[in-house]
């Protein structure tokens, strides 16, 4: 039996004709729908789903994403149709991101840079990522991968979960963490309970001169809430995410004191189509083989 996978480049059409049984098919949202489309049971893609979707892809059975966030998708995918995310892909470029901002604040290399600017030679004492405590909030994939990266910092890592386990904490914790810790990370899917999560007092939990690190999605924290914060000088920060999103110009978020801000690049790097194609084959190994997919999603997440 043959079945069907729409792809949206030739590179899922290479990537994917490995596995026997499947025949990968080019669709492009906004072009011509080939006329696969109609037996197709599966859709690989890294777009969000759109109002025709459904009615050009009648079969489609399983929705293989490209990305690990699935909160596009959650609630707009038929009855019957699987779900299953790139958990797996991107952790490593996403923890890399969190260790080079934290090293560039720690060692203050923005101060540095701009020294080199004006050609001003000037020596000074920094601080250093070495004995810091981290908090990391979500201890899946991305979670992991930090840790591994920041130990060999000699961080102390400090691992939360939405519930506690062998070596993870559990969220309703984290008022008594929040103030032991240097950098609290946030590495957690947007859901219900994550929105708004990082709230003024949230905020006010951390220790002062502490650094917030948002590599998940924007809505996580309260941007007001944080703002006040920064503009304070109690608090500093590092986003890759901001609420909202792309950041509009005049937003205060450009111009208060302590942040590093980088435009959702984390994990924009080279070779992030191959790492998500790797797990978009063996997603869908497990379905041609009767299998669920080991990303399925179940609820939000």
């Amino acid at each position: 039996m043959t079945v069907t996978v729409l792809v949206p480049d030739e590179e899922g059409v290479a990537a994917l004709s490995e596995i026997e049984g499947v025949r990968p098919v080019v669709y492009r949202r906004g072009e011509p729908v080939p006329a696969e489309a109609a037996q197709a049971e599966v859709l690989v893609t890294g777009e969000g789903p759109s109002e025709e979707l459904w009615r050009e892809l009648p079969n489609v059975k399983l929705v293989q994403l490209l990305v690990a966030g699935a909160e596009d998708w959650v609630g707009k995918v038929p009855d019957g149709v699987l779900l299953s995310t790139c958990r797996g892909a991107h952790g490593g470029s996403s923890a890399e991101w969190v260790v080079a901002v934290l090293l560039t604040i720690y060692r203050g290399l923005g101060g540095f840079a701009d020294g080199h600017r004006r050609k001003h030679w000037e020596r000074r004492i920094t601080d250093t990522l070495q004995g810091k405590r981290a908090l990391i909030i979500g201890a899946g994939d991305l979670g992991r991968h930090l840790r591994r990266r920041l130990e060999t910092f000699d961080v102390r890592c400090t691992m939360v979960g939405s519930t506690a386990r062998e070596g993870v904490h559990g969220g309703d914790e984290l008022p008594v963490l929040l103030p032991e810790h240097d950098i609290t990370v946030l590495m957690v899917p947007l859901t219900q309970h994550t929105r708004g999560m990082v709230d003024a007092e949230f905020l006010a939990a951390m220790p002062d001169d502490a650094i917030l690190v948002n590599v998940s999605r924007g809505q996580v924290v309260v941007t007001d809430a944080l703002v006040a914060e920064l503009a304070s000088g109690r608090l500093r920060a590092a986003l890759d995410v901001t609420d909202p999103e792309p950041l509009p110009g005049g937003h205060p978020l450009w111009d208060v004191p302590g942040l590093l801000l980088t435009p959702h690049v984390a994990g924009a790097v080279s070779g992030r189509r191959q790492r998500a194609y790797a797990v978009a084959v063996r997603e869908l190994s497990h379905y041609m083989s009767g299998e669920l997919p080991k990303n399925l999603v179940h609820g939000e997440y």
